[in-house]
This record gives C-alpha cells, sequence and structure tokens, in this order.
C-alpha cells in the first residue's frame, strides 16, 4: 500500500493519494472514472504490464482508498494531484490514459503543466471538450439534468450507484458478478467528493486546455451509442480538437468501455504505448 501526501488541510492533516505502482517499462499512468477507483482498471492494468510496462494507478482524492477532504475538487487541484504523483515517481516519458472525468484531468494538466514528462496520452469515453448543453455543444446535458442526480446522490446515494452502473454498462450483458464488482467500487466514495465532482465536470469547458497543450501524439476511444457522454458531442468533437490524434469509435459500445470491451481497450492502450515517437500515431498501430 503506496500513500503520497500531496498537500494538508486547514487545520495540517496530510492529504493523501493511495497508488499502486507495477510491472517495468516504459511508464504508464491510468485515472479512473467517477464515482470509482484505480481498481476499475483491473484488465487494463493487467494486459499492460504483462506487455512490458510499468502501470500506475491511483485514487483521486475524495475516492477509494485516498483521503477524502471536504474541498479542493476542482480540475485545477486534481491537475496538481497528478503532477505531484509523476514528480514523486520520477516519472518521465509518460503515457496517460484518462477515462470519462478522469480524460479531463489529462488535458487540464497537459494545459496546466505544460504537458510536463507526457510524450503520449489517450482519452477513453472522454467527457470533453463540454459535457453540458451551450451554442457550441447542443447535445450536451442541461443543467436540470446534474441538479437531479445531486438530488439522487443526496437522497440515496447508493440506489443512484447502481442505476448509474446499468447506464454505464447499458444492456452489453456483462455478467452480474462483474457488474455487482463494478458497483462495489464507488461505494468507498465520500458524498462530498461524488456532488462537487458533479459540479467540476458539469461546469467545465475544456476548449481552451486543448488548444492550448495538445503538441504530443493522442488516441480518442469513444463508443457509438454512449449515453453518458455523447458520440458526436464528446468523442467527434474531441477528436476534432486534436489535429493528428487517432479516433477509434467502438461501433455499438456504451460508455463503460474498461469493462464492455476490456480486450478491445487493452490491445489499443498497449498499441499507443508501443507506436514510434512522432506527432502523428499511424492508424496502422492500431
Amino acid at each position: 500500500m503506496s500513500m503520497l501526501q500531496v498537500e494538508t488541510d486547514s487545520l495540517g492533516r496530510p492529504i493523501e493519494l493511495y497508488y499502486e505502482d507495477i510491472g517495468y517499462g516504459p511508464p504508464v499512468v491510468l485515472l479512473h472514472g467517477w464515482p470509482f477507483d484505480h481498481a476499475m482498471w483491473e484488465e487494463q492494468a493487467f494486459a499492460l504490464a504483462s506487455g512490458g510496462c510499468r502501470v500506475i494507478t491511483y485514487d483521486r482524492r475524495g475516492f477509494g482508498k485516498s483521503s477524502k477532504p471536504v474541498d479542493g475538487y476542482n480540475y485545477n487541484r486534481f491537475a496538481d494531484d497528478l503532477k505531484s504523483l509523476l514528480d514523486e515517481l520520477d516519472l518521465h516519458d509518460v503515457v496517460l490514459v484518462g477515462f470519462s472525468m478522469g480524460a479531463g484531468e489529462v488535458v487540464r494538466y497537459m494545459s496546466r503543466h505544460l504537458g510536463q514528462r507526457v510524450t503520449r496520452f489517450a482519452l477513453v469515453s472522454t467527457i470533453t471538450p463540454s459535457i453540458a448543453r451551450s451554442r457550441d455543444n447542443p447535445e450536451g446535458a442541461d443543467e436540470a439534468r446534474f441538479d437531479d442526480v445531486c438530488t439522487r446522490i443526496r437522497a440515496d446515494r447508493l440506489a443512484y450507484i447502481d442505476q448509474f452502473v446499468g447506464q454505464l454498462l447499458d444492456g452489453s450483458g456483462i455478467n452480474p458478478a462483474t457488474v455487482d464488482w463494478i458497483r462495489s467500487l464507488a461505494v468507498p466514495a465520500s458524498r462530498i467528493a461524488m456532488l462537487a465532482c458533479v459540479r467540476a465536470f458539469a461546469e467545465t469547458d475544456f476548449t481552451g486546455d486543448m488548444a492550448a497543450a495538445i503538441n504530443v501524439p493522442s488516441l480518442v476511444i469513444h463508443g457509438t451509442e454512449d449515453r453518458i457522454a455523447p458520440f458526436a458531442a464528446n468523442g467527434r468533437r474531441t477528436a476534432d480538437l486534436l489535429p493528428g490524434s487517432v479516433f477509434r469509435p467502438y461501433e455499438g459500445a456504451s460508455h463503460g468501455l474498461f469493462a464492455t470491451h476490456a480486450s478491445m481497450l487493452s490491445e489499443d492502450l498497449l498499441g499507443l504505448v508501443r507506436s514510434p515517437p512522432s506527432h502523428t500515431l499511424p492508424p496502422s498501430a492500431f
């Protein structure tokens, strides 16, 4: 069990991140989605480590085994937490992989910290450039949807988790034991963190971050039937804003690609790691 202190709260109590570091080879850092923890990457971490990578996973503050402070749930802080981890482990030539909410952290890190230590990245089921409805994103969710999510979490957090996992997997036919396991990954999350993160990803537009920071090879993977972060509004728009990126639509897939398309996702991530260093990833690498 490894813990990294990233700061202290107003009373001097440590705020720590739980992380796991396995394997040998080029470093790959996996950022989990909301409201889960690092363990959602079990299949991909195993495949990457078996394929000759050093794999680092960690729990976002407020989730899993990390500290659960009452504040600090914004993308600048999340990007700073990621930087603290990369610096502490002194990682170089890193491949960053973000799923859903975690994809926003990757993009904010690339902008806020100028992509230090990173050579390429992947965004999986991304919520970038924005998940909320706006003039530029008419297919996004309106404010009432996010208000409803918060109301449900306050009323019965565990019932909401059950409903969300159903939406995440969207009739994919995954066995019940795996579904129960996925639900269990959200149980340790702080209610405060869950609510604050809804506001963080609902109110953050990453368009400027993407324009400022994207000068390394990138891979965008998105399900065409994603009903949490719609394909056109998030997957396609993100790929369009990343010149030279490789866009991998998963036909008929929903949001939870780490579970519904675990092997395919693992292979694509290995392809990203193994692709030759350049500013353009050849489609043949995947």
